[in-house]
């Protein structure tokens, strides 16, 4: 028994060892990258870094609060998608350099979303305290639902930002064929369409200063094609993992490949372990 326990701890000290090699590696990327927007002077940017970090502490927190073991791999990919998304996308400007950034971050939020909410309801399903049966396909459903209702929140997040704050988060377009019933002279809901629009020109101001913008060969599309992609892309990333999880609870957790994406409630063991090594931590920092 006593070998067991020692090989489980090893394996246990190697995983956590992974984990904080990339949470430090990713922090410290994040405070580099902090000093140097500070240095700019570029705030907004710095308050985008002290977020990422804390939104780094989120896997932490469900592992120690709320009693949740996070598998390596899912914590890895979220870490990853948080930089990504506020390091790389926002501050280094991926979104605009590397058009299928945002697509692919959209994907994976899908993905991510869905493990959460799979997590969520397989918890509750095996809960001996809660007397609920769900099947499969079900629990597949409403992991789907789960991930899909997020990524419209998120939407509306956007749609908020760029109304009240005049932001661009639902990034425009370029399209080359219009189709309005506003282009109609008789008022009728009979759409006009134009194809192959050469020039679109927009006339406004600039801190009260008349100005026009031409955009040659197409028209400025505000939003709704990138909204539409995003939940498309969500969707894809939601089916992806809804099967992984359909799969999952069929095989119980044979699957390794599942198996490492999927939340779970602690064990006693894992419990008491955790506990014991942030009470040896704190005694190393009292002895400091």
């Amino acid at each position: 028994m006593r070998n067991k326990n020692k090989k489980t701890d090893s394996t246990t000290r190697k995983k956590v060892n992974k984990r904080r090699l990339i949470h430090t590696t990713l922090s410290i990327l994040v405070v580099l990258v902090m000093i140097r927007q500070f240095m700019m002077g570029n705030y907004n940017n710095v308050f985008t870094c002290i977020l990422t970090i804390l939104l780094f502490m989120i896997p932490t927190f469900v592992d120690r609060a709320l009693k949740i073991k996070m598998p390596g791999l899912l914590e890895a990919i979220i870490l990853v998608f948080i930089f990504a998304a506020e390091i790389m996308g926002e501050i280094q400007s991926f979104y605009t350099i590397i058009p299928l950034w945002d697509t692919i971050l959209h994907t994976i939020n899908g993905f991510i979303m869905a493990a959460i909410g799979f997590a969520m309801i397989d918890i509750l399903n095996r809960s001996p305290s809660i007397h609920v049966t769900m099947s499969p396909w079900f629990v597949a459903f409403v992991t789907f639902c789960f991930s899909m209702t997020i990524g419209v929140l998120w939407e509306f997040f956007e749609y908020g930002m760029d109304s009240i704050f005049m932001t661009d988060m639902q990034k425009d377009w370029l399209v080359h064929d219009v189709s309005s019933v506003l282009l109609n002279p008789s008022g009728l809901n009979t759409p006009i369409t134009i194809k192959d629009v050469t020039k679109t020109v927009i006339s406004g101001t600039i801190d009260g200063a008349p100005r026009d913008w031409v955009i040659d060969g197409a028209y400025l599309d505000v939003g709704i094609i990138d909204t539409m992609k995003d939940l498309i892309v969500n969707c894809l990333g939601a089916i992806v993992f809804s099967i992984f999880g359909f799969l999952y609870i069929k095989t119980r957790g044979k699957g390794r490949v599942v198996t490492s994406l999927i939340p779970k409630l602690k064990t006693r063991e894992e419990i008491e372990y955790t506990e014991n090594m942030i009470r040896a931590k704190k005694n190393r920092k009292k002895k400091k």
